[in-house]
């Protein structure tokens, strides 16, 4: 039952000849009563506020919802049964829905979760899909206006309500909650649909964690980071979370409908003809049992194309982002630094993180290859082989700025140096430089933890070294060519996202989660970004077996890899929402990380042999995991795939200078392409080149 207060002292008793029983509440435009009919039923009667009452443009206002619910689908909203004048005041009568509303009763029993945070998402969706095909944006959804009646979620209050072809304001000021209003509708630009679906996850986020997603504290502040800052949606995960993200895009053009919504959070395309209000309607019955299809169904084309370009504050509001006098600072990383892999890739490219350091045992990272257009099984399917090409037997010398060391390149490499760090000694921290294009000149950037150039050269993602204002750590994906910047939410403070590895296609980014325990960093699971849709994927994985070695793409990049066990290790594969698939065990430990294994195509990876000596590679076939062949080379680390038949490794040249060389599989070292000299800790982060 909602809370139903007594009349007060000035109430009408008897409103319309309808007996007034209590108040219901009360908000911007009017009160909310309780009444009685003649024939004992209970209906809600809304009588607009006497002060509104001389304004035309209030009282209009007020009347359109009864225009707007009669346009309305009845099962998701109260239906409108009449309308009077009293006191030169109008009221709507409507149908009573018994049952609290979303804030109160997450106020009273805390947030909702699990199934039950489902059906209210799909409910709700379902409910702004019926106001929209009837040509009608809401644009006051929140938490307070979703009344949870036996039969489902109810949307309420239609008074600010709009017509589709409207524009987004009625007088000069904007209408609506601003914790739940989208940017365009604060600033007064035209709304459409695409605002709704923005209070939408906004009122999911409250649901699931009691807090609106950018605060609730003074106008200003609410404001400035509806404009300017990322959500806070910690407590959501699965489909819901990467829905509500896309749906929180400050680019309403990036935001799905509320058909693809449903059909997301249904896991199933959506079809032409499909009865998707009939679907979303059963799923958001409260007896019905959630979804269970799993959370690897590809996302829907949601975002258009055009491209955005956030409007300006109004005038009174903060024009910059809010940032605190001391943002919180990261944790010492350097450990991890060493160890940062790389792993992700779809289609035609990839890219390798090496670390080198003085003890000689360096560190790698590589970007792994194009995935299968679909997932068939467990075993993994190898991808086209791509056409070989000879080594160049000499590339041109360049040296590097900020650091002692000569890159060797040449147009035909496999793959190209896209970016580097260098260890500061007297700054006891490391400094970023990456490249503005493929072959372009590298740019010192010191204020990045992190640097990665997609493998086209067109798109960097940035690490910064702080937090952000509310402890979240995110990335920064910028488009070289417009300078164009999104920033991507991913987890909150004390964990922490590093950069993996870019997708083949430039497409995705693979992270992974970390966590510390007793001044020691574990790896917990990963996440992907998609770039187009800025929404990351995030897949706790915590198996206790796997936690000392980053994540990287499986065969397909479908899912991900990890090692596991002693002394001899073996592989384990994860799909896509974190979830174990197979092993394959006695592989022997790889040489490179997880991330550096598999080959541009997916058919092969190598490891250090197991049981073998220095020197001793195996290359292994990835469907089959039967072994290929067995090396031995002057190697001391092999550090990634060249191309189908060489790989690339690091080499003790002398005692004073290190390098990179290209080796075939007689471990014949075929061509330098990096020296450094033994004073410098640099690490070196190379891409596929596209073919």
């Amino acid at each position: 039952m909602p809370d139903i207060a007594p009349l007060r002292p000035g109430d009408p008793r008897r409103l319309g000849g309808l007996e007034l029983l209590g108040r219901l509440g009360e908000g911007g435009q009017g009160e909310v009563f309780l009444a009685r009919e003649p024939s004992g039923t209970q209906v809600a009667v809304k009588w607009l506020r006497p002060e509104s009452a001389g304004d035309e443009v209030s009282v209009g206002r007020f009347l359109r919802e009864v225009q707007v619910a009669q346009q309305v689908a009845p099962f998701c909203t109260a239906a409108v049964l009449g309308t009077g004048v009293e006191h030169d005041r109008p009221y709507i009568v409507s149908e009573f829905i018994e049952g609290p509303s979303l804030q109160r009763i997450v106020q009273q029993e805390g947030p909702r979760a699990g199934s039950t945070l489902h059906r209210l998402a799909i409910g709700t969706a379902t409910a702004l899909a019926a106001i929209h095909q009837a040509g009608i944006v809401h644009r006051d959804f929140k938490p307070a206006n979703v009344i949870l009646g036996a039969d489902g979620p109810r949307v309420i209050d239609f008074g600010i309500a709009r017509a589709l072809d409207a524009t987004s304001t009625i007088s000069s000021m904007p209408v609506g909650t601003p914790a739940y209003m989208p940017p365009e509708q604060i600033l007064g630009h035209q709304v459409g649909p695409a605002a709704d679906m923005f209070s939408w996850a906004g009122t999911m986020v409250y649901a699931a964690s009691g807090r609106a997603p950018f605060g609730s504290d003074t106008m200003p502040a609410v404001i400035n980071r509806v404009l300017n800052q990322p959500p806070d949606v910690i407590e959501l995960d699965g489909s819901l979370r990467e829905v509500v993200m896309a749906c929180l895009s400050k680019d309403p053009a990036q935001r799905p409908s509320a058909e693809q919504v449903i059909m997301r959070l249904l896991q199933r395309p959506m079809a032409p003809g499909s009865g998707i209000l009939a679907q979303g309607s059963a799923a958001a019955v409260p007896a019905a049992a959630p979804s269970s299809a799993p959370a690897a169904v590809p996302a829907p084309p949601w975002a258009s194309p055009a491209q955005y370009q956030p409007p300006t504050a109004p005038s009174g509001y903060p024009q910059q982002p809010y940032v605190p006098a001391r943002p919180p600072k990261r944790s010492p990383r350097t450990s991890l630094i060493m160890g940062v892999t790389v792993g992700c890739a779809l289609l035609l490219l990839a890219g390798v993180v090496t670390i080198i350091r003085l003890d000689k045992t360096p560190a790698v990272a590589t970007q792994s290859h194009s995935p299968s257009p679909t997932r068939s099984s467990s075993t993994p399917t190898a991808r086209p082989t791509p056409t070989t090409t000879e080594v160049p037997p000499k590339g041109t010398a360049r040296a590097l700025p900020g650091a002692s060391a000569t890159l060797y390149e040449h147009p035909s490499d496999a793959i190209t140096l896209t970016s580097y760090e260098v260890y500061n000694e007297s700054g006891k921290e490391w400094t970023d430089y990456a490249r503005k294009s493929l072959r372009g000149k590298f740019t010192k950037y010191p204020r990045n933890k992190e640097s990665m150039v997609s493998p086209d050269g067109r798109f960097l993602a940035a690490r910064g070294k702080e937090f952000d204002s509310d402890d979240y750590d995110f990335i920064d994906i910028i488009d070289q060519r417009t300078g164009e910047k999104n920033t991507v939410t991913t987890v909150k403070a004390p964990l922490e996202s590093t950069i993996r590895s870019w997708s083949q296609d430039g497409t995705k980014l693979l992270l992974n989660i970390e966590e510390e325990k007793d001044d020691e960093w574990y790896y917990i699971g990963f996440a992907v970004i998609d770039v187009k849709y800025r929404v990351p994927k995030i897949s706790l994985v915590r198996d206790k077996q796997v936690q000392e070695t980053g994540f990287g793409w499986d065969a397909e990049e479908q899912g991900a890899v990890n090692v596991y066990g002693g002394k001899n290790k073996g592989l384990r594969f994860y799909d896509a929402a974190g979830e174990k698939v197979r092993d394959a065990p006695g592989i022997g430990a790889p040489a490179s990380g997880t991330s550096a294994m598999f080959s541009p195509s997916g058919a092969a990876f190598v490891t250090n042999c197991p049981n073998g000596g220095d020197g001793d590679h195996c290359v292994w076939d990835s469907r089959t995991g039967k072994r290929l062949r067995t090396f031995t080379s002057d190697c001391d680390k092999v550090l990634g795939w060249y191309d189908e038949t060489h790989l690339y490794c690091w080499e003790q040249d002398n005692e004073t200078k290190d390098t990179v060389q290209v080796v075939d599989f007689r471990g014949k070292l075929v061509r330098k392409l990096l020296d450094i000299t033994d004073d410098v800790d640099f690490s070196p982060i190379y891409t596929f080149n596209p073919r």
